[in-house]
């Protein structure tokens, strides 16, 4: 009795490991059921979808955030012209100064726009022309500023170009300042200085231009300010010049003929 008893006895740690499948052996191992497949297809499918509608939230947050954070901080900036006289006066309102800076602006325009106010201010502007270096910033700031001005004048820009610029194909928009006759052996020829800025409004080169190789299209100056410093974000879908010439029967003139 004692020999059939050993004999049908196994050791405990060969049960053990009996119990346990060898992931490897692929007799033991069970087979992947069809719901884990769905679940992994389920998941990578929302996060999928959770990623592209947080890139979607970025794209159109990140101009309102841009928006937001220069107008705070315009206000601020303007708000900080007056808000120390309030201060003095022991009064704490924040946006009272941003107003009163508006109000004086207002009123500055009011005053310059007469015979008086022109006078004062052309007295103050002989002045800073004097200055070494303050009149050439002067001068290029009141560039840009006569050239969004409403009150067109003289020294503004005079037109919206398209030329060829810098080789044959390719265009650059740029901006009329004024217009010359160069005087020739066969002939005079009327040209046109353009302006093309290269890296924002105050830098650029200055080119002498044909008047008929010169596109003008139907923009604004300030439309065509806004298209140089967005980059060309601002650019329209389709751009024709003010006055297309004709040909011959009424037929209408390419651009690429134009130039």
């Amino acid at each position: 009795m004692a020999e059939d008893k050993e004999s049908t006895s196994v050791p405990l740690s060969q049960s053990v490991d009996s119990d346990i499948e060898d992931p490897e052996d692929p007799v033991k191992s069970p087979p992947s059921s069809p719901n884990s497949s769905t679940r992994k297809a389920c998941c990578f499918v929302l996060q999928s979808w959770v990623s592209k509608k947080f890139m979607t939230g970025c794209v159109v947050l990140f101009p309102v955030a841009v928006t937001f954070f220069v107008t705070w901080w315009f206000i601020q900036f303007v708000d900080g012209f007056f808000s120390p006289l309030y201060a003095q006066l022991g009064i704490d309102i924040f946006g009272l100064g941003f107003v009163t800076s508006l109000v004086f602006v207002f009123f500055v325009g009011v005053f310059v726009s007469s015979w008086m106010g022109a006078t004062v201010f052309w007295i103050g502007e002989w002045i800073i022309k004097r200055m070494p270096l303050v009149r050439h910033i002067y001068s290029a700031s009141k560039q840009i500023s006569a050239a969004i001005s409403p009150d067109q004048n003289t020294t503004a820009f005079k037109e919206v170009a398209i030329i060829r610029h810098p080789r044959i194909g390719e265009y650059a928009f740029g901006f009329i300042t004024s217009s010359l006759i160069l005087q020739k052996d066969d002939g005079d020829e009327e040209l046109c200085s353009v302006f093309v800025p290269t890296n924002h409004l105050y830098i650029g080169d200055i080119l002498l231009v044909n008047s008929k190789d010169i596109i003008r299209p139907n923009l604004s100056i300030r439309e065509g300010i806004e298209i140089i410093v967005s980059g060309g974000m601002t650019m329209p879908q389709r751009i024709s010049p003010v006055e297309r010439r004709v040909g011959r029967q009424g037929e209408r003139i390419p651009l690429d003929r134009i130039i």
